[in-house]
């Protein structure tokens, strides 16, 4: 026999599956008759609710289940960069005596829309950890429908700021900045689409103290954007180059290599170039780009260790964290 689902209850009574989801989980938004109808709808479907109240007194009491998202656009046909954040939390979670669930956030027919998580509207899981940057009224949603524990993961909002947990974005993008100018290098442009994430802004920010600090202008030419609304990256140069770029990633990083390689010009001995993440997309050519190494593996305890600490306490996190990683030295700069 086929379990009964919320989307089922939702059409028997002509609502939405978030409002099937509110009203038999005592949330707010619905009216007491509608309330009622809808227990009724559901007891006669014999729908059986997953959620389970549970108390977390001892951090190894019981497995707990955690709900991964993922926005779609970070997830491409290959292993991406937040696949990969994805493994290290889930190995990290064992640990703990939790285990993951993951799911995409899909967006719907409609500009902007997008669909709520099944995991949310069937109540299966204890605690959310949304890996990538989403919207501040999605965000908010989640929350409101689901009423668990929700950590934000390699992205903040300033509203749920104490929820998150980033990876050192300024500090990171400042010192591969002052690396170059270490090196005698005195033109830089900054390839990244500065207003697409807050962890681009933030490298952007990095960039531009540095340059201040030396005294630099930061021309406008030598700005560029790197991808478009929908997170594909792509990107022309202009005609006149600096002698050197920061990166906001080491995907657009070798991208960049390629184009300067196809105007004739060669990295390290025309121009230098650095990138960020320390991570290599599969399949593509390993140009040796020099990089600022996020820590992964400390980002994701830490993001586990805040939803433990919500399970426990029923309330909010305590602060922003913000992980620092390090420089990993290879072949793009000029000696």
């Amino acid at each position: 026999m086929r379990k009964v689902r919320l989307a089922d209850i939702a059409q028997a009574v002509g609502v939405s599956a978030v409002t099937v989801h509110n009203a038999l989980n005592g949330q707010k938004g619905v009216s007491d008759q509608l309330r009622e109808e809808i227990q009724r709808v559901a007891d006669q479907m014999g729908y059986e609710s997953l959620v389970k109240e549970k108390s977390v007194k001892e951090e190894g009491s019981d497995f707990q289940k955690i709900g991964v998202l993922i926005a779609e656009k970070y997830l491409g046909n290959h292993a991406t960069y937040y696949w990969k954040i994805y493994q290290e939390l889930a190995l990290a979670a064992t640990e703990k005596q939790c285990y993951t669930i993951v799911e995409t956030l899909r967006t719907g027919g409609g500009a902007g829309a997008w669909e709520m998580p099944q995991m949310i509207l069937q109540s299966s899981v204890q605690g959310i950890i949304i890996i990538g940057e989403i919207g501040k009224e999605q965000i908010r949603l989640i929350k409101e429908t689901a009423s668990i524990p929700v950590v934000l993961l390699d992205f903040y909002d300033r509203e749920f700021a104490q929820d998150a947990v980033i990876a050192d974005n300024f500090y990171g993008m400042y010192q591969m900045t002052e690396l170059l100018f270490d090196r005698g290098l005195e033109e830089i442009g900054f390839v990244g689409s500065i207003h697409a994430t807050n962890s681009i802004m933030d490298r952007y920010c990095g960039y531009m103290k540095s340059m201040m600090e030396h005294g630099k202008n930061i021309h406008p030419e030598w700005v560029i954007e790197d991808r478009d609304e929908t997170g594909v990256v792509e990107f022309d140069l202009p005609k006149r180059l600096p002698k050197a770029f920061v990166c906001n990633c080491d995907l657009t990083a070798g991208m960049l290599v390629n184009k300067l390689g196809a105007r004739g010009l060669k990295v390290p001995d025309d121009i230098s170039v650095v990138g960020f993440d320390n991570f290599l997309y599969p399949g593509y050519a390993d140009h040796g780009i020099t990089t600022y190494e996020v820590n992964i593996k400390a980002m994701v305890k830490v993001a586990i260790k805040k939803l433990i600490k919500q399970f426990r306490s029923s309330g909010q996190g305590s602060s922003l964290e913000i992980i620092s990683g390090h420089i990993v030295m290879k072949n793009s700069i000029r000696r």
